[in-house]
């Protein structure tokens, strides 16, 4: 079952040393504290700054690419496929040599690892199931749409197809409990990709009408309510109580439920944490029935609450993240991120403008994230990601996670506590305001370190010309953990911070105790670079192009 915890057991696991000589490896599992979760590894919080490779990658001779590509992420976690296709080609007989090769070489390089299971689905189609279920449409059917025709999606009806994906799956896990149990290095597992149906809204077959005309179960009505414009019954038929979403909502609970068998036979023989992942619709678009403009049956987050109740074995929905309006993708944080879900973003385009992006990801609490395609094969997917796929595609964001990396257990558990906030530059570009405790921060871009961009015309308008190099496109950010009262680790570039006091503070004059620049060594503790004053502090603080860490303590007078 999903492993959380009372505030007790958290203090218990967070009092855990790194496992010794001698003793039990404590198996990965999240915690979760007042609304808030992390993800704990070897008995400490951790901080996934993950990197996925190409979908393609998955075999021992793509992997060394892959590994040059982890490398100058500064990732600390590889997202990996596992495909069916390739672990069980002929039925009954299962091929271990990949997963073998693959944790064996994560342990040369002291990367971790989540795998994620391509299984009956893969971006909702069966591409990656092994040829003896994908032409076998008698024995592993396919879904019907109204039309009558098959879909090219299996269904998530068939009995056959669940059973011999579980079998597969059971057979994964039951692996990875011999030869990793006292290594740890596979720390979640995803079960399928992206799921959901394309061009049909569900499966319109015999066994999916006979299954849409049940009651929906208690367990769904007990969580997910009808929207407010559907006069829904208490109880009853999908129709009944859910009306025009009937068809999406009854299909999320029929895939839900497909995984919830895999991922429950899956962790009765090893219990790793997992998490499905979800093809976004979008956030900002009024609520209303599926129309086919998204991916009906994924969990995406209208319909988290149906995959809680129905998958209680699978810990998180996590957000696919390819939308790079950061209102977008700011209100889909937002709309993933809940008390019983935690933040976690298992895939992030690659191209340049969504590094900025890792600053309010971690910043709001999350336990992770993973830009796709950071891997040195010569394929781009452009324009979901970035033009290039070289070292250039990679930079951005193994600049902002070599910053964090040092520090990056101390973050998780400030952010367990409830202590981290993160802003990245809108596309409007315009100053952004984070509440702390008796402070208030603000965040502007497009700044000089020393000065302001001029107004030369006089319109209220700094002159184009003015703004410094490397700021034509929207690049900035920050991550700050209050660690004491008025105190504060700050981690961003192009951006400058202003500080003024709020509740206790308000309306007494402050000014900057002391502002070193640094980093956290390997124990945790602080090292001082050198400390900003002067020229360095009169306009406020103005992090650079290179992310850069600050150890920063307020006083008022």
């Amino acid at each position: 079952m999903k492993k959380t915890a009372n505030l007790l057991a958290v203090l218990c696991a967070l009092a855990l040393p790194p496992a010794l000589a001698g003793t039990a490896v404590p198996i990965p599992h999240l915690v979760q504290k007042d609304g808030r979760h992390a993800l704990i590894v070897d008995g400490q919080p951790y901080t996934m700054l993950g990197a996925q490779a190409h979908n393609s990658s998955n075999y021992p001779g793509a992997l060394d690419k892959v590994w040059a590509a982890v490398k100058d992420a500064h990732a600390n976690t590889l997202e990996i496929p596992v495909a069916w296709e390739q672990f069980e080609p002929a039925e009954g007989k299962f091929d271990f040599s990949y997963v073998d090769t693959l944790l064996a070489q994560a342990r040369q390089h002291k990367v971790r690892l989540v795998l994620l299971w391509f299984g009956t689905w893969k971006n909702t189609g069966p591409q990656y199931a092994p040829e003896w279920v994908r032409f076998n449409n008698e024995r592993f059917p396919r879904m019907i749409g109204k039309d009558g025709k098959n879909s090219y999606c299996l269904s998530p009806l068939g009995e056959q197809t669940l059973k011999a994906d579980t079998r597969a799956f059971t057979a994964l896990m039951a692996h990875l409990k011999k030869i990793d149990e006292a290594h740890r290095t596979v720390i979640m597992v995803q079960v399928e990709n992206e799921v959901g149906t394309y061009g049909t809204v569900r499966d319109f077959g015999p066994a999916g009408e006979a299954a849409f005309r049940q009651p929906v179960p208690t367990a769904v009505l007990a969580r997910k309510k009808a929207p407010p414009s559907v006069a829904g019954a208490p109880s009853g038929s999908w129709s009944e109580v859910y009306g025009p979403y009937a068809d999406e909502y009854f299909h999320a609970w029929a895939v839900a439920s497909y995984i919830e068998q895999i991922a429950k036979a899956g962790r009765a023989v090893y219990d790793l944490p997992m998490f499905v992942n979800n093809a976004l619709r979008d956030p900002l678009e009024p609520m209303a029935p599926w129309k086919g403009n998204f991916a009906s049956g994924g969990p995406t987050y209208d319909v988290i609450d149906i995959y809680k109740a129905a998958a209680p074995h699978i810990d998180v929905a996590g957000p696919d993240l390819y939308m790079p309006e950061s209102a977008k993708l700011g209100a889909t944080l937002a709309l993933f991120q809940r008390p019983d879900n935690a933040l976690f973003v298992p895939e992030m385009g690659n191209a340049p403008g969504y590094a900025r992006y890792i600053y309010q990801i971690l910043g709001r609490g999350a336990i992770g994230v993973a830009p796709f395609g950071i891997d040195y094969a010569e394929y781009s997917n452009y324009p979901l990601g970035s033009k290039a796929s070289d070292k250039t595609m990679v930079e951005p964001f193994g600049r902002v996670f070599a910053a964090f990396r040092p520090m990056a257990q101390l973050w998780a558990r400030w952010s367990l506590e409830g202590r981290t906030h993160g802003i990245a530059e809108s596309d409007e570009r315009t100053p952004q305001s984070v509440a702390l405790k008796d402070w208030k921060v603000t965040a502007s871009f497009r700044q000089w370190q020393f000065g302001n961009v001029v107004d030369v015309k006089g319109d209220g308008k700094a002159d184009q010309q003015d703004y410094p190099a490397g700021t034509e496109s929207p690049n900035g950010g920050a991550a700050l953990a209050q660690t004491g009262d008025n105190e504060f680790i700050v981690v961003g570039q192009r951006v400058r911070l202003a500080f003024e006091g709020s509740g206790a503070n308000a309306g007494k004059p402050s000014m900057y105790a002391r502002v070193e620049e640094g980093r956290f060594d390997a124990a945790g503790k602080w090292v001082m670079e050198r400390n900003w004053n002067g020229d360095q502090t009169d306009w406020g603080i103005n992090l650079p192009a290179t992310p850069t860490v600050l150890k920063i303590r307020m006083r008022t007078h």
